[in-house]
């Protein structure tokens, strides 16, 4: 190692190129300015954003990139203006970990729709000018307004997909109204985001119905999560079955699917939200 790399501390995987390969790698945190918290990491959920971003899915990712935006750990050090964390806490960090802090939005407290972009956990660019790296490593430093405390009796492993997976379907549930007990909710895909809209689901009380392309979702669905109902996507005389019959609809599907015949379940003013990442949104307004 040169005596360049003496101050090269935090141990990550990273990419190298769009092949999404990770390998270890040493690179050096910015230091702890006086609102900072620096933590070490614990856990970091896998995200399908860090797939997106190691392969370049989307033309602008800046190699070394570690990625990981689900991340938990415990705070080892805070800088001397820090009001809100101490030595020891647990805490966590999402998708973004800095913003301009002035516009509306950052005003409201909705940092991650910043006028001016918010800063991204990867592949952003930081106050010092260096380019961002998650949760893949060893430990962090981030403004403290961009931490959130974990309660202690929580398990760290369970918080981390919270942080991003948790919150993208949780944010429209409770803006829509998908918390009102005996309501129906159909959940379409059961990834990441998928198996939590379903979890969340049943803790407010709704009846749950889960779409699949795949069969072998079904015990996971129904036994693990605790769905109502199962249905095969592509079976007609089953999705024909619930014709009107579902007040929500939360799409986490990654890929292209038809959207008419999931339209067609709604009742009359029912809700579908998208928060899944198809190449296009397609539809018969009749």
């Amino acid at each position: 190692m040169s005596s360049a790399n003496d101050n090269e501390d935090c141990l990550g995987w990273a990419a190298r190129d769009p092949s999404g390969y990770l390998s270890p790698y040493k690179f050096s945190r910015r230091a702890i300015g006086s609102e900072d918290v620096s933590l070490d990491i614990t856990h970091c959920g896998i995200c399908y954003a860090d797939v997106a971003w190691t392969r370049n899915k989307g033309g602008h990712s800046k190699y070394p990139l570690v990625p990981g935006h689900e991340i938990t750990g415990v705070v080892r050090q805070v800088g001397f203006r820090v009001k809100h964390f101490k030595v020891g806490d647990h805490v966590g960090v999402g998708t973004y970990v800095n913003s301009c802090r002035e516009c509306e939005y950052c005003n409201d407290g909705l940092e991650v729709h910043c006028s001016k972009g918010p800063v991204l956990t990867f592949d952003g660019i930081d106050v010092d000018g260096t380019v961002t790296k998650g949760g893949y490593s060893s430990y962090i430093v981030v403004h403290e307004r961009y931490c959130f405390r974990v309660p202690d009796n929580y398990p760290l492993e369970l918080a981390a997909p919270l942080l991003c997976a948790g919150i993208t379907v949780y944010t429209p549930m409770i803006r829509h109204n998908m918390n009102q007990p005996g309501k129906t909710l159909g959940v379409i895909g059961l990834g990441g985001l998928g198996h939590l809209a379903v979890k969340f689901g049943k803790a407010f009380g709704l009846k749950v119905t889960v779409f699949s392309t795949s069969l072998s979702k079904k015990e996971e669905a129904v036994s693990r999560l605790g769905a109502d109902n199962f249905v095969v996507s592509s079976d007609e005389q089953q999705m024909s079955a619930l014709a009107n019959s579902l007040d929500f609809i939360i799409d986490t599907a990654a890929g292209d699917i038809p959207f008419d015949p999931y339209l067609s379940l709604l009742k009359t003013a029912g809700v579908l939200v998208l928060v899944g990442f198809p190449s296009e949104v397609k539809f018969s307004p009749v």
